[in-house]
């Protein structure tokens, strides 16, 4: 029991990593504020909370901002294409639940919504990761994020869980929670999507990215 709570145990480590998705949430909101860097700043958030997944994080602020220069312009792209999607999705929704009516095409339009707004949800929750992990075009980022996350339901279940739980005590029940926030929910999809990941690295024949600072920060 003694081991479980020494400064190498499971316990201290895990409590070790949430301190550290807390400051990566900070470098990850403050490199958001431009709004259009948001992709950029989450796949680095991701670059960094899937190496603290298998233990391999290294300088966290050094990793993050290595990935934040390196994916910048893909992930950009990537981040206003679903910008621009999630806009359309949202006018679509609005017009069709306050036309609501009762007739086959309604019915028609409004399933396919559900399917079309589902994959979004699907692609956005992958897409980071795997532009953190893999190089690829983007409408490859895209193909693949929509594939995995069908694959692999039972983790988008999962993931999408963490996102809703952590949204629903922000807003519900404890707002500083908000400091957690996107750090947390990416290092626990992280460990999440561990193993889906090398999976696919295995697949593909690519080999992870081995480099690793001695420094926490």
């Amino acid at each position: 029991m003694t081991d479980l709570f020494n400064l190498d145990g499971p316990v201290l480590q895990f409590i070790n990593k949430i301190v550290y998705s807390v400051y990566l949430n900070i470098l990850w909101f403050i490199c958001s504020i431009p709004i259009i860097t948001i992709g950029a700043s989450t796949t680095a958030l991701f670059y960094v909370t899937l190496k603290m997944s298998k233990n391999e994080e290294g300088n966290i602020t050094k990793a993050f901002f290595r990935s934040f220069r390196e994916n910048f312009r893909q992930g950009t792209l990537i981040w206003l294409i679903l910008l621009a999607l999630g806009i359309v999705l949202g006018v679509d929704g609005y017009v069709l639940y306050h036309m609501r009516f009762e007739n086959l095409f309604w019915t028609l339009c409004t399933a396919v919504f559900c399917v079309a707004a589902a994959a979004y949800a699907v692609i956005l929750m992958y897409i980071f990761p795997l532009l953190a992990r893999f190089d690829n075009t983007t409408g490859a980022m895209f193909k693949n994020a929509l594939f995995i996350g069908i694959r692999f339901l039972f983790c988008t279940i999962l993931m999408a869980t963490v996102y809703f739980v952590m949204l629903l005590v922000v807003i519900r029940i404890f707002t500083p929670a908000v400091i957690f926030g996107e750090g947390l929910c990416a290092l626990l999809c992280s460990f999440l999507l561990s193993n889906i990941l090398q999976l696919c690295q295995e697949k593909t024949g690519k080999r992870p990215d081995t480099a690793s600072e001695a420094q926490p920060f």
